[in-house]
């Protein structure tokens, strides 16, 4: 059995509760703490309270709109990085790519497999006993501690969002190694279907635009006709 500390909370915040309670159901069943709020600011409240590692969104809330209700959390100053995640009846491509880009880990359309759903948030949120394990990773003074989902720089946070985060740690801990888009949507993204390759490119500029706030932006290359690598910029590509 998981010790108490290593339990990850899941906060769902949905117009009808009744509907998403096998979802909760479900999750509970994986090993997660599941709450359930149909409330937008009791939303916020709840994650200023007590800081779940997921949100869950029904993107059509109504008087509430996710978009804020992400837009709020993404500025928040949260203990620990809080994964989002999109419900939505919208299918088509140009509101998946909002929502990514307006700060979501992941966009899931309705109806959806709760076993799908299940394993995207497994994904999302890796046993917390993997990463404590694992040593901060550092290049000069840039430092990604994965036991406590932090990044600074000379001891300065940054902040960093769910996805921009992992992209960055995958990339850390394979300092000087290429890879491909496709390698990327498979390795950050869970091999996401409803992800496409555009994506990766979006989210490599965010967090060049965020590392260029201390001066690290050159450590993210391109290499040109394959992928990106994290590297020294002294490193030849």
């Amino acid at each position: 059995m998981l010790a108490t500390e290593s339990i990850k909370q899941i906060l769902i915040l949905d117009r009808d509760v009744a509907a998403v309670e096998p979802l909760r159901h479900k999750l509970g069943e994986a090993g997660f703490v599941v709450r359930a709020i149909t409330d937008g600011s009791a939303a916020l409240t709840a994650v200023a309270e007590r800081p779940p590692h997921l949100l869950i969104i029904e993107w059509n809330m109504p008087g509430f709109a996710a978009m804020e209700v992400i837009q709020r959390l993404r500025k928040a100053r949260t203990p620990q990085t809080v994964r989002v995640i999109i419900l939505s009846d919208l299918s088509g491509e140009e509101h998946v790519v909002a929502g990514l880009n307006l700060g979501a880990d992941d966009y899931i359309t309705k109806p959806f497999s709760l076993r799908e759903v299940v394993a995207r948030v497994c994904v999302l949120l890796r046993s917390h006993a993997h990463q404590a394990s694992q040593v901060a990773l550092c290049c000069d003074d840039l430092v990604l501690d994965a036991a406590t989902n932090r990044v600074t720089v000379n001891g300065k946070l940054m902040n960093l969002r769910g996805v921009e985060y992992r992209l960055l740690e995958f990339l850390m801990s394979h300092t000087g190694r290429t890879f491909n888009r496709t390698q990327l949507l498979s390795r950050v993204w869970g091999g996401d279907s409803e992800v496409d390759e555009r994506t990766v490119d979006v989210n490599v500029q965010r967090l060049r635009k965020i590392l260029s706030e201390r001066g690290y932006e050159a450590y993210i290359q391109t290499v040109r006709g394959f992928g990106y690598r994290f590297a020294p910029p002294g490193m030849s590509v």
